[in-house]
């Protein structure tokens, strides 16, 4: 191999080490599992790549027959976001409801539990926590996945998250750097923007990421949002002010620094993902995700081959490619090593999931979080539940179950329902579908959506004995005779509401 050569194959190498791509199927396609032996370093997973923990652990043993220290990444947060549990709902409150609790013990044992069932099916990056502070009660995208309003209360419980999850030998990814909390606009969708001075961000987005630096967090993921105090010109993604000068150099952060998914139209509607994936890296990102929305070889290829014509065009420094490979290799070594000192060590994962049943640690954090207020005595039998539900954002996905029904049926035995959706006349359907029965109303976000409080509001001035359960974030008035908050829509939330609801 001449020298020429030479150079071409590691630059190839190092362009597909910092790609963590998505992909189609419940087993690793052949293209995946090639790639991952030319030097891809990292794959990411979604609830489309998850039919059960045991068919999870065959797909990453699958992965390392080909490469033994590569990083499986998932979007596993629990709560409302889990792809683990994507078809029944999470056996954990999300971040929210341990906010609520505000027992950093009791968030770092539930991170721990989820790192430990992830390991278990081989699992060993998970793109969690989520420490923006959700200050914007307004945000779409956001909401019950944060910890809180309150910024220091964010900082504690993401500093006990990240030691949670990786004592379990799994790297927890800290995100949306700088902050994705004040925002009225999903990254999904288009570019948010948060036009908070300096003084506001120091004070308040950028505390929870110091807690979660000086807790060990082994990556960082940044988010696709423009602070012009920050960088008037471009999102905190393809930032060298933002990645390079404000967390690497200021903050003096030094694990890897992952983006959000280049395939989502903040980035992908202004910039494309091959110019976007270039520009990141020499930002000073160390791996590109993708394949939330883009899950084929074509994509790996016109990402890699963009990341070489850089470099060989001299718009991507070939050093800040190899230093972002080498970031990408050192997080592979970590995991590996943890997994052979027994930390994170594969097994022969239950079906069912530890946190299922009575004494799962999820479902104690859910009950612990509900809050439940009184204006009259209400007796629940063979209840009507309406549930009022929006339509889900792209972080949460809709293929996830949410709700009373289910719960309240293996209490109560006796339940019906519908779910009602924005348009006229849902009041009224309400209140006709449900007749004597007792009435059980539950919304989400309802002070987001103003059909739902509107629905809401009229079904109440009929039915004033109504219990009224909010399972996203409750910032309106508690209404009904009786209203449940659960700070969160998983399905230990749902349990534990449904326990409050037949116990009345």
């Amino acid at each position: 191999m001449t020298l020429t050569d030479h150079r071409v194959d590691t630059l190839t190498r190092d362009a597909l080490a910092v790609l963590q791509p998505g992909f189609l199927g419940t087993t690793a396609p052949d293209w995946l599992l090639r790639r991952v032996g030319e030097g891809l370093t990292a794959v990411g997973l979604f609830g489309r790549n998850i039919a059960s923990p045991g068919q999870l652990a065959a797909l990453t043993a699958q992965l390392r027959a080909e490469r033994d220290d590569v990083l499986v990444a998932i979007d596993e947060e629990g709560g409302d976001v889990t792809r683990l549990e994507v078809r029944a709902g999470s056996s954990f409150p999300g971040n929210l409801a341990l906010g609520a609790v505000d027992d950093t013990d009791l968030t770092r044992e539930v991170a721990r539990e989820l790192g430990r069932r992830l390991a278990e099916c081989g699992v060993n990056l998970n793109w969690a926590p989520s420490a923006d502070v959700n200050s914007n009660p307004d945000n779409p995208v956001i909401g019950v996945r944060s910890f809180g309003a309150d910024t220091h209360l964010a900082a504690r419980h993401t500093a006990a998250y990240v030691e949670g999850l990786q004592a379990a030998g799994v790297a927890a990814c800290t995100k949306h750097f700088p902050g994705h909390g004040d925002t009225n606009v999903d990254s999904h969708h288009a570019l948010p923007r948060i036009d908070a001075d300096l003084d506001t961000l120091y004070a308040r987005e950028l505390v929870p990421f110091r807690a979660a630096i000086a807790a060990g967090t082994k990556a960082v993921m940044s988010a696709h949002i423009l602070l012009p105090a920050l960088d008037p010109t471009r999102p905190a993604t393809l930032s060298p002010q933002i990645l390079t000068g404000l967390l690497r150099g200021e903050l003096g952060y030094r694990g890897l620094i992952v983006t959000d998914g280049m395939e989502m139209n903040a980035i992908a509607g202004t910039y494309g993902i091959e110019r976007g994936s270039v520009l990141a890296i020499a930002a000073g990102a160390d791996a590109i995700c993708v394949g939330g929305g883009l899950a084929d070889e074509d994509t790996v290829l016109r990402l890699r081959d963009a990341l070489v014509a850089a470099v060989r065009e001299g718009s991507l420094p070939e050093e800040r490619l190899a230093d972002a490979a080498a970031r990408v290799r050192a997080l592979a070594g970590w995991t590996r090593r943890a997994r052979a000192t027994g930390a994170a060590v594969p097994g022969a994962p239950s079906e069912e999931g530890s946190a299922s049943g009575p004494a799962g640690i999820g479902l104690v954090a859910a009950r612990r979080a509900v809050r439940l207020t009184r204006t009259a005595e209400v007796t629940v039998k063979a209840p009507y539940v309406a549930r009022l539900s929006p339509v889900a954002n792209i972080a949460v996905g809709d293929e996830t179950p949410w709700g009373l029904v289910g719960e309240l049926s293996e209490l109560l035995g006796d339940v019906a329902g519908d779910t009602y959706a924005d348009g006229p006349g849902a009041a009224a359907a309400i209140l006709a579908a449900a007749g004597d029965r007792a009435l059980v109303v539950v919304v989400r976000d309802a002070h987001r959506h103003p059909w739902m409080g509107e629905a809401l509001d009229a079904v109440l001035a009929v039915r004033p004995d109504a219990v009224v359960v909010e399972m996203g974030l409750p910032m309106a008035a508690p209404r009904g005779a009786v209203h449940v908050a659960t700070y969160g829509a998983s399905r230990v939330c749902a349990r534990a509401a449904a326990e409050a609801v037949a116990a009345l």
